[in-house]
């Protein structure tokens, strides 16, 4: 009997087996200026026999091209299902690059994501982030104002998101406010201000939001069986 056959190299995978792939960061949330970079996330299928021998395939790759991240479906899914802002934020990019059958799929399960779940994820994050900002503002009298920027977005996001069901990611109207915030033209104080009132704000929403208390995993788990069955025949 012949050996297995060597494993694919991590980027192979992306290259032949990507399902989806789009491009998230300011150029998706409508906050794109002239230097930004162009940030692409996917998701790939690892072929199902590559789980059978001690090897398994990578949960995750970088590249094979700049500011390019993708996850393995399975992956994908586990983190989505927690309500991983960065996840979800991939999976309702408005500017889809790559899609096959099985993507489209993955398309259709965005509601099976969505639950309130994404109050405690989204806010834990913002807070992690926060913590950050305001080690800057100690150590050299002002924060990041991009990653400031961001963390408004985030949480007016997450709002949004607790109040109306959906996932928006494109800021709209916000845009000059946001992009204002990341010139530095916005105090510390009243960046601070404006981020407890979106954290207030999301909180009183997440009360009452018509998201469901959990996710549909078992939807989620069937699409995944019938993924990896199908690439195993």
């Amino acid at each position: 009997m012949n050996p297995p056959a060597a494993p694919p190299a991590p980027e192979d995978l992306v290259r032949r087996h990507t399902v989806y792939s789009c491009v998230t960061g300011s150029r998706a949330f409508g906050l794109a200026t002239d230097g930004s970079d162009t940030d692409r996330r996917g998701v790939f299928v690892a072929p199902t026999p590559l789980y059978w021998g001690f090897q398994k395939p990578p949960t995750h790759v970088e590249g094979p091209m700049d500011e390019q991240f993708s996850w393995e479906l399975e992956r994908f899914c586990e983190l989505a299902l927690r309500a991983d802002p960065n996840i979800l934020e991939c999976l309702h990019s408005p500017l889809v690059e790559r899609v096959d059958a099985t993507g489209h799929e993955l398309i259709t399960l965005r509601d099976a994501f969505l639950s309130r779940r994404a109050h405690q994820t989204f806010v834990r994050y913002a807070t992690g982030r926060r913590r950050k900002l305001e080690a800057d503002v100690r150590r050299h009298g002002a924060p990041r104002w991009k990653h400031a920027m961001h963390l408004l977005r985030l949480l007016g996001s997450c709002r949004d998101l607790l109040r109306t069901g959906e996932l928006v990611i494109d800021v709209g109207e916000e845009r000059e406010r946001l992009l204002a915030v990341r010139r530095g033209e916005v105090a510390w104080p009243e960046v601070e201000r404006r981020m407890e009132r979106l954290v207030a704000e999301a909180d009183a929403a997440g009360a009452k939001s018509p998201l469901p208390p959990e996710p549909d995993r078992p939807r989620v788990e069937d699409f995944l069986f019938r993924v990896r069955r199908a690439s195993a025949r």
